[in-house]
């Protein structure tokens, strides 16, 4: 008996490393596929940044020797703007609906995709804000997603209670955003930039422990293709974390041009 239970106890610990280090492997896939993503997301905001502005005179200035080009009136005064703006939540719904019906190497070019229009709608910051200011938070950004995103992958505490009140608080900004797009008031922009910020840090942490014990459940499957896709939705959560949390900073502490 004692034979048997040592033989048990070893194949439990064999198993056990087996899944840590699938696990590793699992969040460096979904940290790599958002990388990847945000690097998408960058470059196309910015290259469409620099052609929506030339040194030009046209009828539209907006600022100090910049004009609008014929694309950037295009993009932001014509009803066109809408289309950009509304295009990355549409891709987000229609990405969940279709995931489970895609293999994992479309899902991850459908979430490239998605990462390239998001740049397109993010591309007017460029536009708005300064370009010492947008690095700035950005890299404050970055600190306080690595530092949220550590604290959920370790700590031992259950955060599942907190993802519906979460949900419920996203749902509330959205809504308040969309009033405010008639009241253009400067407290709620300000109170929403704030709730925003601890919302989606708060979903950080929340996502990436989701993620790490969604993988731990299923790992036994061995469904590679499961994981593969989930990898890849995990990856989607924590992108739009970090750019809805730099999106609000940006509100709070960006430089205008």
């Amino acid at each position: 008996m004692a034979e048997y239970n040592t033989i048990r106890t070893a194949a439990t610990g064999t198993r056990a490393a087996q899944i840590d280090e699938g696990l590793r492997a699992h969040m460096n896939k979904v940290y790599g596929t958002m990388s990847v993503g945000m690097l998408l997301t960058a470059l196309a905001a910015w290259a469409l940044s620099g052609l929506a502005v030339s040194d030009v005179p046209t009828p539209y200035q907006i600022g100090a020797e910049k004009w609008l080009t014929s694309l950037g009136q295009t993009l932001y005064l014509s009803p066109l703007k809408w289309v950009v703006m509304f295009a990355p939540l549409a891709f987000v719904f229609g990405f969940s609906a279709m995931v489970n019906k895609m293999s994992a190497a479309t899902a991850q070019l459908v979430f490239y995709a998605f990462a390239t229009v998001m740049g397109i709608s993010l591309s007017s910051i460029f536009l708005i804000y300064t370009s010492t200011s947008i690095g700035q938070v950005f890299l404050i950004t970055s600190i306080a997603f690595a530092g949220l995103s550590l604290y959920g992958y370790t700590t031992k505490k259950d955060l599942s209670a907190m993802g519906t009140f979460l949900i419920m608080g996203v749902i509330g900004l959205l809504v308040a955003m969309v009033v405010n797009i008639f009241l253009q008031s400067a407290a709620i922009t300000f109170a929403v930039s704030i709730l925003g910020v601890l919302i989606f840090a708060g979903l950080t942490a929340y996502d990436t422990q989701k993620i790490k014990t969604t993988y731990v459940q299923y790992a036994q499957s061995g469904d590679s293709e499961w994981l593969g896709k989930a990898a890849i939705m995990g990856a989607l959560n924590l992108y739009l974390d970090f750019i809805n949390m730099f999106m609000f900073l940006l509100q709070l502490f960006g430089n205008r041009q």
